[in-house]
């Protein structure tokens, strides 16, 4: 890119160019409006004249050169265009050649005359585009401190290319807005130029779906992420895709030589040439039908697609935010989510997702001194057996009574405790009973774990950690938020500073695994005011608003992973898949092949690692195993039979009509909770035991080949406040070879 000059009408020099403009056949006012011309020399230098017309809608651009200059190529456009974008538009061009300089000192050119098309499209080519919006949580609360980027969109085939735009961060009510210059009608090697491709992964297997099932055309191969013409040869044929001469196009001469002054790859040296994709697309359009998503999409071919003359952008958000010490991506928009074609001004609501860190609701809090135990890891408590509004029994699990796989879950490990206390709390505590209610005692400091809460100050656009739990006045307790507000700066929160959603609610984290044995607890709190650093006024906290102590009930179930030397067999532990404990225990008691022979039934018994007699029609496998929880709180169980290259046979998916396997010992056998409770297990206990599948042994073993058969068994367990049901589990393997003919 060579270097710019701006002139001011007329400068000395050894030789002088004037450039007359007319722009009388302009149906408006148009004396004292500014007109630019720009001058691009062969050497890539520009120079820009602005001239002010007169009241007959006339003004002359004059051009100051050290020597006669080459061939100049002239462009006129509105002032606001930048003189380097003026050289990629498609507008006004006049090309001066050296040869007219001859025996002259001053050239002076015909008038260029602007016409109404050319006066009225300058007016648009270059608008100024304003998005408003909020950022805001599932819930409808704002979103704080977020970067927030729009991005112009383009989808070429299964390629997609994301210009930014600009991007603002969001206030204290998520509001954001962005305002962009947006200009059109480029040249198209010139809009090409600017362009980063990548692959879109969805859009890719929308295209490979449809034309591997379509017809016989040949595989499509996976190109760089550059767009490349001569993927479309694999569709069109060798002889069709040439006749179409896509890398030869006659390319008109100022194009061209604008092209080299800028020093960018001619239409030739370029792998696409945007200007003459219409040829390709005609063909494309004519010979594939598109496929419906794809059609809604608006993907090229089968949507027309001139994005250098787009005068209006379309337009993805992409916003992060830093609120817990790294950037996570809380909207991240996809093809499916572009709004097509905006208007200057728009208005969005974009909802972020479980990433975000929202505003805290503000005020709310209640009066005197009292506590509201709202929830145990986000289980409202009205959902938790034996607490206010929920069903009596069984005391302190989740979903209780609820004939399903997520019904009757105990909590492990650190429960996270919600509510409030109320503004007359400087600093409160818990205390647990484990006989329902008869004594109580402190919880240990080995049970109490510590939470923060997080603050966000829009200045700094900065997130703090505020921690809560203290040693005050000899003793640990947990500082109420009322009260850290108090003593730190009062007047700034819901101001200047402003509390996350993010344990804005939070009391305790309950660190459960030492030293309580498992069952069912109750807890209360207890509450201080402060003076001079002692704790005073302790008292039992109620139910605001009511006369009823603020009970909490909760039924724990910690599991025990032993060493591996006292759980044999099955074998445990590191460099096994089994885990040393029997909350849950998995186990393949036997593998039997029963082969049924015309001398007599045989049963074979298979050893891990054996290898199988052969295997035929009539034969069939036996199959003993345990899935178990002393506790009584098993989940599911799952068993499969894997071989080959990812192949896998769920094999209990194959019992007839649905049904269970039969039942050795224990039971009922499920294999989950809501079929045990249909089938006579007592909520909330289902304790497992011991099963046989007995099914055709080909539909297990289907070919000849090593199979691994794989026991999975889970409890229902809330572990950390994890609800994925793979907070305890167990995993068992058995590898067996079997010949089939």
């Amino acid at each position: 890119m060579g270097k710019i000059n701006t002139v001011e009408g007329k400068s000395d020099g050894p030789v002088k160019l004037h450039v007359p403009l007319d722009a009388s056949r302009i149906d408006e006012e148009v004396k004292g409006r500014t007109v630019q011309v720009v001058a691009r020399e062969g050497s890539g230098d520009i120079r820009s004249c602005m001239v002010r017309l007169d009241e007959k809608g006339k003004g002359t651009a004059v051009f100051s050169f050290e020597k006669v200059p080459g061939t100049l190529t002239l462009a006129m456009g509105p002032e606001e265009v930048s003189a380097e974008e003026m050289v990629g538009l498609q507008t006004i061009n006049v090309t001066v050649a050296s040869r007219q300089w001859k025996n002259v000192k001053e050239l002076h050119l015909p008038a260029v005359v602007i016409s109404p098309f050319y006066w009225h499209w300058w007016l648009r080519w270059c608008r100024t585009f304003i998005i408003r919006g909020r950022v805001v949580c599932k819930d409808g609360r704002p979103v704080p401190g977020a970067r927030v980027c729009a991005y112009d969109v383009d989808w070429f085939w299964w390629w997609r290319s994301v210009d930014q735009v600009g991007c603002d961060y969001t206030d204290e009510n998520g509001a954001f807005e962005i305002r962009f210059r947006w200009c059109c009608g480029w040249w198209p090697w010139w809009w090409w130029r600017f362009r980063r491709w990548e692959l879109d992964p969805g859009i890719l297997d929308h295209i490979h779906h449809h034309y591997y099932q379509a017809g016989p055309y040949p595989p499509i191969p996976l190109p760089d992420p550059e767009p490349d013409p001569k993927i479309f040869q694999h569709l069109l044929g060798e002889q069709e895709y040439a006749s179409l001469n896509m890398e030869s196009r006659v390319v008109p001469e100022n194009e061209e030589m604008v092209m080299r002054s800028m020093n960018v790859a001619t239409v030739q040296e370029m792998k696409i040439d945007p200007g003459a994709l219409d040829i390709l697309r005609d063909k494309l359009v004519k010979r594939f039908t598109a496929p419906p998503a794809l059609q809604r999409m608006k993907i090229w071919p089968w949507w027309p697609w001139h994005p250098w003359s787009d005068c209006t952008p379309d337009i993805i958000f992409r916003a992060t935010q830093n609120c817990n010490g790294d950037n996570h991506v809380i909207v991240d928009e996809g093809i499916c989510d572009t709004r097509w074609d905006i208007p200057t001004v728009m208005n969005v609501t974009l909802h972020a997702n479980d990433e975000a860190c929202c505003v805290a609701p503000h005020g709310g809090d209640p009066d005197g001194t009292c506590a509201l135990l709202m929830d145990a890891c986000w289980d409202t408590i009205n959902h938790i057996g034996g607490n206010p509004g929920a069903t009596p029994t069984p005391v302190g699990y989740a979903n209780p009574g609820l004939i399903a796989n997520n019904g009757d879950r105990p909590y492990a490990g650190n429960v996270f405790i919600q509510g409030q206390v109320g503004n007359d709390v400087d600093y409160y505590a818990f205390e647990y009973s484990s006989n329902n209610g008869v004594s109580w005692n402190d919880l240990p400091a080995s049970a109490l774990g510590d939470f923060n809460r997080l603050y966000w100050e829009p200045g700094p656009n900065i997130f703090t950690y505020v921690n809560f739990l203290k040693l005050t006045d000899g003793k640990l307790v947990f500082e109420s938020r009322q009260h850290f507000e108090s003593t730190h700066d009062p007047a700034t929160w819901g101001v200047t500073r402003f509390w996350m959603a993010n344990n804005y609610f939070g009391l305790m984290n309950w660190l459960t695994q030492t030293p309580f044995l498992n069952g069912t607890y109750w807890l209360r709190m207890k509450g201080w005011k402060v003076l001079t650093g002692h704790l005073v006024n302790e008292t039992l906290l109620m139910t605001c608003s009511t006369n009823q102590m603020a009970l909490l009930k909760l039924h724990i179930d910690n599991r025990i992973v032993y060493s591996p030397p006292l759980v044999t067999p099955p074998v445990c532990g590191p460099g096994t898949v089994h885990i040393c404990t029997s909350e849950p225990d998995c186990d393949f008691i036997s593998v039997r092949i029963i082969h049924h022979e015309a001398t007599g039934t045989i049963i074979e018994e298979i050893s891990a690692c054996g290898v199988t007699k052969p295997v035929t029609d009539s034969d069939e496998v036996q199959i003993d195993f345990r899935a178990s929880d002393p506790r009584g709180h098993l989940e599911d169980y799952t068993l499969h039979a894997n071989y080959g290259e990812n192949l896998t046979i769920n094999i209990l998916g194959l019992l007839p009509g649905g049904s269970s396997p039969t039942v050795l010992s224990g039971g009922p056998s499920g294999p989950d909770y809501r079929t045990a409770l249909l089938h006579g297990a007592v909520s909330p206990h289902w304790y497992g035991g011991t099963f046989r599948v007995t099914l055709p042994a080909k539909s297990v073993f289907p070919e000849t080949c090593c199979y691994q058969l794989e026991l999975y068994v889970r409890k229902r367990n809330i572990v950390h406040c994890d609800y994925s049901y793979w907070g305890y589990y167990n995993h068992s393997q058995y590898q067996i070879t079997v010949d089939v003919i």
